[in-house]
C-alpha cells in the first residue's frame, strides 16, 4: 500500500515538475517575442542583459539569503580559467536565441533549436575526433531532414534570424562540450551555475549592448507611450528567465533521462502551438510536417542515447570526458538536461 502511494507521489511530482518547466519556458519565449514584436523593443542585447542581471540577483537571493542551495566555493584562478570561458559561450548562446526571436517566428526558431543534437555530435567528431555508433548517426537523419523541410517551407523565412538560430545551436553544443572539460570536478547545480556565470555574462554583454543599442533604447524611452507597463513586462521576462533555470533544476531531479527527453520535445510542440495562438503566424502543412519529423527525430535520438548508455563499458576503461569507451564511442558527451538554460 505504501509503495503504491510512493509511486503515485513520484508520478505526480514528475508531472508537476514537467508542467511548471513547460510553463516557465513557453512563457519566457512568448514574452521575449512579445517584447520584440508588440512593444517594438527591438534590442535583443539589452533584453539579454536584463535577463542576466535578474538571474544574477535571483541566484544571489536563493543562495545567500534563502539558502536554498549551499554555495560551491570556486578559487579565483578557476573563476577566470574555467567559469569565464563558459560564461562567454553562455552569453553568446542566449544572445543568439534572442536575436533569432527578433527576426523569425517562435515556431521556426524552436524547430531550428532542435538541431542541437546534430551540431553536438558533429563538433565532437570534428574537434575531438570521437567516433560514434552508427545508430547515433542514423538518428540524426530525421532531425536534419525535418529542419531542411521546415526551412524550405517557412513563409516568414529571414536569413539573419535563421543564421542566428543555427549559430545558437553551435553555441549550445560548444557550451555543453566545454562543460565536460572546463567544469570537470565541479558538481554544479543550476543555481550555482547561474550564480557564477550570470555576473560574468552581464559584464561581457554590457559594453556591446551600450555601444550598439544604447542610442536606440534612449530613443525608445522617449517615443514609447506606456513606459511603465512595458518595463514591467521586460523585467518580468528576466525574473521568469531565472525561474526557468530553477525549474530545470527541479525537473532534473524529478524525472528520468528518457522522460526528460520526451517532455523536452513535447515542450517544443507546446511552444509552437502557444506562439501560433498568440501571434497567429501562418504555419503551412509542410512546415508543420517538417517540425513534427524533427521532434520525432529528437525523440529517437534520445532513445538511442539511452539504450547505448545502458551498455556497460569494457573492464578497465578509464572514464574521463576525453576518453571514449572504445574507437566506436557509443554516445555523445552531452547532457541534454542542461541545454535549455536561459
Amino acid at each position: 500500500m505504501e509503495e503504491g502511494k510512493l509511486f503515485q507521489w513520484s508520478v505526480f511530482r514528475s508531472l508537476l515538475a514537467i508542467l511548471q518547466w513547460w510553463g516557465f519556458n513557453v512563457t519566457v519565449i512568448i514574452m521575449n517575442k512579445w517584447i520584440f514584436q508588440k512593444l517594438d523593443f527591438k534590442f535583443p542585447l539589452s533584453v539579454s542583459c536584463v535577463h542576466f542581471i535578474c538571474s544574477a540577483i535571483g541566484a544571489y537571493i536563493a543562495i545567500k539569503i534563502l539558502k536554498i542551495k549551499p554555495l560551491i566555493v570556486v578559487e579565483s584562478e578557476d573563476l577566470w580559467r574555467r567559469i569565464f570561458p563558459m560564461s562567454f559561450v553562455f552569453c553568446i548562446n542566449i544572445v543568439l536565441g534572442n536575436v533569432s526571436l527578433r527576426y523569425i517566428p517562435v515556431s521556426f526558431m524552436q524547430t531550428i533549436k532542435s538541431f542541437t543534437p546534430a551540431t553536438t555530435v558533429v563538433l565532437q567528431w570534428l574537434i575531438w575526433r570521437k567516433f560514434f555508433d552508427w545508430r547515433i548517426w542514423s538518428s540524426l537523419v530525421p532531425i536534419v531532414g525535418g529542419i531542411l523541410l521546415t526551412s524550405v517551407t517557412e513563409l516568414s523565412f529571414n536569413v539573419f534570424g535563421f543564421c542566428a538560430a543555427l549559430f545558437g545551436c553551435l553555441a549550445t553544443s560548444t557550451k555543453t562540450i566545454l562543460a565536460e572539460s572546463l567544469l570537470h570536478g565541479f558538481k554544479f547545480d543550476s543555481i550555482n551555475t547561474v550564480y557564477y556565470m550570470a555576473p560574468f555574462a552581464t559584464m561581457i554583454l554590457a559594453v556591446p549592448a551600450l555601444l550598439l543599442e544604447g542610442a536606440g533604447v534612449v530613443d525608445w524611452f522617449q517615443t514609447h507611450d506606456n513606459i511603465i507597463s512595458a518595463l514591467i513586462i521586460i523585467i518580468s521576462s528576466g525574473v521568469l528567465a531565472f525561474c526557468l533555470n530553477f525549474s530545470i533544476f527541479y525537473v532534473i531531479h524529478s524525472t528520468t533521462a528518457v522522460t526528460f527527453n520526451v517532455a523536452g520535445n513535447l515542450k517544443v510542440a507546446v511552444a509552437v502551438l502557444a506562439s501560433w495562438l498568440v501571434f497567429k503566424n501562418p504555419i503551412p502543412a509542410m512546415n508543420a510536417l517538417g517540425c513534427a519529423i524533427t521532434l520525432i527525430g529528437c525523440t529517437f535520438y534520445g532513445y538511442v542515447r539511452h539504450k547505448l548508455s545502458q551498455i556497460p563499458a569494457p573492464p578497465g576503461t578509464p572514464r574521463t570526458p576525453r576518453t571514449p569507451r572504445s574507437r566506436m564511442e557509443m554516445s555523445p558527451l552531452v547532457n541534454d538536461k542542461l541545454d535549455d538554460k536561459v
